[in-house]
């Protein structure tokens, strides 16, 4: 076994819960509902790394995402509760746990930001904006 860095190559582990590994490129999230079925019952594990506040919001409706804070500091902004709230993650070992179906995106704070990210990735849903309440 060979190490992995997270920011290069992801590791999803399968239904049966059996780790692969996916090269991070353009078209991974299409490889990855390919190879693995649209992505049913697994999880992404990831490290991202960002400069910029997301462009998008997010929302994965098959269940709980965990994010890690490596390094930096962010702001998470989530829709609860018909309003949006804000939790901070500023001390790297910082971790939250954002709900299944809560919509969500992060602001920098100070970057760049690293956060390892375990997500349940079948059927996520992006927009612009989260939802009206």
């Amino acid at each position: 076994m060979l190490p992995v860095r997270l920011d290069k190559e992801f590791i999803v582990l399968d239904h049966s819960l059996c780790a692969h590994t996916a090269v991070v490129g353009p078209t991974l999230y299409e490889d990855l509902d390919v190879r693995f079925d649209g992505f049913k019952s697994c999880l992404l594990i990831a490290e991202y790394a960002f400069d910029e506040d997301w462009s998008t919001w997010e929302c994965h409706p098959h269940g709980d995402e965990i994010l890690y804070l490596l390094s930096g500091a962010a702001e998470i902004h989530f829709l609860a509760e018909g309003r949006i709230q804000k939790q901070s993650l500023v001390q790297p070992g910082n971790a939250m746990i954002v709900r299944q179906t809560c919509w969500h995106t992060a602001k920098v704070l100070q970057g760049p930001c690293r956060i390892l990210f375990v997500t349940p990735g079948e059927n996520t849903n992006n927009a612009a904006s989260p939802p009206p309440v």
